[in-house]
């Protein structure tokens, strides 16, 4: 098969499409031939050298895809040879076949392509367990999700909306606000020109909201504190803005604040199946219903992955890119 591989650590041109050979499944595995895979920073990072990964793993990159069952492990129950379905890897996704662990595996959903699937699962999965299972945004709560236009946050806006939240978003632009307000967020802030926590405050009658989903980490940590409601929850996922700060912590006692920080990528697989599993149940109704649908900003061929890569890191884009095999 073909598969994209990481030369040496580097920079976008460290990608080469290359003739590889064919994963064997385990016995609990899916053999899938891919019909696009989905671009994530993670996939910038670990072409650095920065994000390994987890042991036992496929060494190529992605860590999403969707397709079609090509083969299916002795101890397989649920799929069939020929099923159209999306997966969240542990890594693998950037070539014509992958193999995955039964139940990191979801139908595709009723009324979406197979290749728009492919952009589903890690934001689903990453989503669904950071903003519900863990932080329970309930309806009527307020929900504010930092990047809103990226392929988590168009997301998050979606299913947010969905289960009666009201949703803040920040963005760098003017174009990026408008897709957010497009989607259903009902305050959108420009992160470069105004002050999130002040807007926040302003928007809240100065309560501030109640969950926030971030991937800043570091530079925006004392802020978030600051714009949390009594009992709010923060979850960050990410560290785009450094991983080391100094915080006042009076305000987690004086407003029982909670601050949660996970991945998904290295967590056990009955874990990833447990959330999953959570995702078909809680998530997929509402994209069969057109309420959360997938935002694909662009496709390109699995030999111009460089170029995908160096579109991730502009973050210029809205939404999902997705490599096509």
């Amino acid at each position: 098969m073909k598969a994209v591989v990481t030369t040496s650590e580097g920079g976008p041109e460290v990608l080469r499409i290359q003739e590889v050979g064919d994963p064997e499944i385990k016995e609990d595995e899916v053999l899938i031939r891919v019909s696009a895979s989905a671009l994530n920073l993670g996939d910038a990072y670990q072409r650095k050298g920065l994000y390994p990964p987890p042991p036992g793993s496929s060494t190529y990159l992605g860590l999403e895809c969707s397709g079609v069952v090509e083969a299916v492990g002795t101890n397989v129950c649920r799929w069939r040879i020929g099923d159209q379905v999306c997966a969240l890897l542990n890594g693998g996704g950037y070539a014509e076949k992958v193999a995955v662990p039964e139940g990191q595996v979801l139908p595709v959903p009723p009324g979406i392509s197979v290749t728009d699937a492919a952009s589903l699962p890690e934001v689903a999965c990453t989503v669904w367990s950071t903003v519900f299972m863990r932080s329970r945004l309930s309806t009527g709560e307020t929900f504010l999700v930092h990047g809103g236009s990226s392929g988590i946050g168009t997301f998050a806006v979606q299913i947010a909306k969905y289960h009666g939240a009201r949703v803040f978003v920040t963005a760098g632009s003017e174009e990026k606000l408008a897709a957010c307000k497009d989607l259903g967020a009902d305050v959108c802030i420009n992160y470069k020109t105004e002050d999130f926590v002040a807007r926040v405050k302003e928007e809240t009658e100065q309560r501030g909201v109640d969950v926030i989903l971030d991937c800043v980490g570091a530079s925006y940590l004392q802020r978030n504190l600051d714009c949390l409601n009594f009992d709010g929850r923060l979850f960050i996922i990410g560290f785009l803005g450094g991983i080391a700060t100094q915080v006042d912590l009076s305000g987690l006692l004086a407003k029982r604040l909670t601050v949660q920080a996970a991945g998904l990528r290295y967590r056990n697989p009955e874990d990833k199946a447990a959330i999953v599993t959570e995702v078909e149940q809680n998530v997929w109704p509402a994209v069969a219903e057109g309420k959360v649908k997938p935002v694909v900003f662009k496709c390109f061929s699995l030999s111009e992955a460089a170029e995908a890569h160096r579109l991730i890191e502009s973050s210029k884009h809205i939404g999902k890119i997705l490599l096509l095999p």
